[in-house]
């Protein structure tokens, strides 16, 4: 599978082809057609380009990160203000988050790291059944039982949509519009710029920007693995807290 930097390289290629593909055609279209009726029009194809190309962009930058490790503490939290019947779960728990930073970032990689040992995994099945054997015996120890397995619940939940994010990858086609977008609106550019090194200097500049942007679009797709990585840090501040 082709690699996010050397997708976002040829982006970087291409987009700034188009800005001195843009500067090349300046002298060779008439002059009439680069009169101001005509670069009026241009301009407002270009900023509907430019529109449609930032729109899309910001869509796919601003996805959300799941919280586990504020869920985690929370759950730990719940089970601790339950009673001393949930020592075992919230040993179980305090297990099952070292194992996970192991598994994602390990000292050293083998079979059973990464995403195919969180595939594997069954600790929050385990918790769950730990949970099912608890017999609250007030109203608080209902209501938080409640709680603790509606977050089971949801960190489960998340579990298997990261599970099949992982899976996916933004089909070549979509890449491949949004290319020609910035492509267009760069030549756009250089169609209406001077021909001096401080204007190659900018459109080039510009063209690594927005390629820069696909390149972590396309890192974020997959951030437990890649050049751009989830840091580890919130989960073992998280371990930290467990059991207290």
């Amino acid at each position: 599978m082709t690699s996010s930097l050397t997708i976002g390289l040829i982006s970087a290629g291409c987009i700034f082809g188009g800005a001195l593909l843009g500067l090349l055609l300046q002298g060779l279209i008439p002059e009439h057609h680069l009169r101001d009726t005509s670069k009026d029009t241009v301009k407002v194809v270009a900023g509907m380009i430019a529109t449609l190309s930032a729109l899309v962009l910001g869509l796919l930058v601003s996805s959300a990160k799941s919280s586990f490790d504020t869920k985690i503490i929370l759950l730990d939290r719940t089970l601790a203000a339950y009673g001393p019947e949930t020592k075992d779960v919230r040993e179980q728990l305090r297990r099952a988050v070292a194992a996970g930073i192991e598994m994602f970032w390990p000292e050293e990689k083998n079979a059973g790291s990464g995403m195919t040992g969180f595939e594997r995994a069954n600790a929050m099945e385990m918790i769950q059944a730990k949970l099912r054997e608890l017999r609250p015996a007030t109203d608080a120890q209902r209501q938080l039982l409640s709680q603790a397995e509606q977050i089971t619940n949801d960190m489960l939940q998340a579990r298997w949509l990261l599970i099949e994010q992982t899976q996916s990858t933004l089909p070549v086609v979509f890449l491949v519009v949004v290319l020609f977008w910035l492509t267009m609106l760069h030549l756009s550019f250089g169609l209406f710029a001077s021909r001096n090194w401080t204007v190659i200097t900018v459109l080039l500049i510009s063209a690594l920007s927005v390629s820069g942007a696909i390149f972590i679009i396309l890192e974020m797709n997959h951030p437990l693995q890649g050049m751009i990585k989830v840091s580890s840090a919130p989960m073992r501040k998280a371990l930290e807290h467990l059991g207290q």
